[in-house]
Formats: structure tokens, sequence, C-alpha cells
């Protein structure tokens, strides 16, 4: 296609369309389908969610791109969508079915370890970090654009089938708040995305106080774990299973 030529406007009705027909292609194949559904305006509702919306909008390498992707994110356009350790793959539909990627650098050994020690003594329980029932000193520890648990635009590389010149197109964009809303469903991933474990911090706090107050401290709940995970546990096991060292 010439520089000078425009591909055809989508209506978002036929958007709407096109995706679900690559929904059913992709299920019929056996290919994994997880698409982002979004009710309402609002793309993010819970802390992890909210926050990496929020530090997106902080850089200003992303400012011109992002009003379109969040349109994208908001009206269903995103046909797949599957977070790894520092990997972002997804599928969204625009005039055509695009294959986006997005790389995401570990979190350096440095930044974790810092983390953690900020964060000492200060976090109960896995439960509780991940429905972001935290202080608001451990809040601004881990959004903290330098300190933080988030990427800045230097530890981002993205990729997409379409055909726009830009280093962030509209599909990237709605991609990237579509992680924000997978948060909200699965906080986990924001760890698995980063390469670090979650248990590093609770470990740190358990260590940090008394005995006596860290007696249970690390006991959760069925009930909660399945309503954060979306779970559901065997009520009486017939195995204690081993606890797993936490990965350094």
């Amino acid at each position: 296609m010439a520089w000078h030529e425009y591909r055809r406007y989508v209506p978002v009705a036929e958007r709407r369309r096109d995706a679900s027909r690559a929904l059913a292609k992709r299920t019929k194949k056996g290919l994994p389908v997880d698409p982002v559904v979004i009710e309402g305006r609002t793309i993010a509702r819970t802390f992890w969610g909210k926050a990496w919306c929020d530090n997106l909008e902080r850089y200003s390498d992303f400012s011109n791109r992002l009003p379109r992707g969040r349109t994208y994110a908001r009206n269903g356009s995103i046909v797949h969508l599957g977070i790894g350790k520092g990997r972002v793959e997804a599928l969204v539909q625009g005039s055509s079915l695009y294959e986006v990627t997005v790389g995401i650098a570990p979190l350096s050994r440095p930044r974790w370890k810092a983390l953690v020690t900020a964060c000492s003594g200060a976090i109960d329980s896995v439960v509780e970090l991940l429905r972001g029932k935290l202080s608001s000193g451990v809040m601004r520890v881990v959004t903290d654009p330098a300190r933080g648990l988030f990427p800045a635009p230097a530890h981002i590389e993205m990729t997409c089938t379409c055909p726009d010149w830009a280093s962030m197109c509209k599909h990237i964009a709605a991609v990237l708040y579509g992680v924000g809303a997978r948060l909200d469903r699965q906080p986990d991933l924001l760890f698995v995305l980063r390469g670090v474990d979650p248990v590093d911090l609770i470990g740190a706090s358990t260590a940090a106080r008394p005995a006596a107050k860290r007696q249970g401290a690390n006991v959760i709940e069925a009930s909660d774990l399945e309503s954060v995970f979306g779970i559901e546990l065997d009520a009486a096991p017939s195995r204690r299973p081993k606890r797993r060292a936490a990965r350094r």
C-alpha cells in the first residue's frame, strides 16, 4: 500500500463481528482463546490494573497513541491476549486481524532486591498483596516509576503486523491497556511478566517481624485463594504438599 493510501475505516460493529469470527476460528482449531472483555468505559477497576494503566499514561512517549488504544480495548477488538514471562502476545481486530507482540525486560536483580527490602515487614500474605490491600508507603514503592514494578518505555519492545509506521500503533496501545484489564482478573501475572516471585516480598516481610507476630501470618484460607485466583480447592487433601522454595 502506497504512503498516500489509507485503509477503509471499519465501524465498531463490523470489527466486533470480525472479532467474533476470529474467535470462532481459533476455537475450532484448538488454539488458545482469551479475549479481553471490558464492561463499560472503565478499563481497570482494581489496584494493580489501575496502577498499570496509570503507569502507561505517565510517560509522554506513549501519549499520542493511547487514546485510540483505549477505544480499541473497550470495544472488544482484542481477540486474544496471553501473558508470560517477559512477553505479551495478542491478536487485535482492526481492518484485518493483526498480531501484536510486546516484550518487557525482566526486573533487574538489584531493583527487585531493593524493592523487597523497602517492603520488608509491611505485607502479611500473598492474598493481601494481590488484592492490593497495601499500606500507602508500600503502594508508593511498588508504583514508583524509577524503583517500582512497572516498566518504563525503555524496557518495552513492541511489534505489530499492521502497516502503521509508528513504533506504537493503536493495536499495540490497545494491548497495553488490555494488560491492565487482565491484571484485574489475574494480578499475579504482573510478577510473571517482570520475572519475579511475589513470595519474596512475603518472605522478607515475615522475617522482619517478631516470631510471635509471624505465627500464622502466611496461612491463607482456601476461600481466599479461590476468590483471588478463581480456582476450586479440595476441602480435605489427602497429603500436605511440600512447600516450594522461593525462586531466586
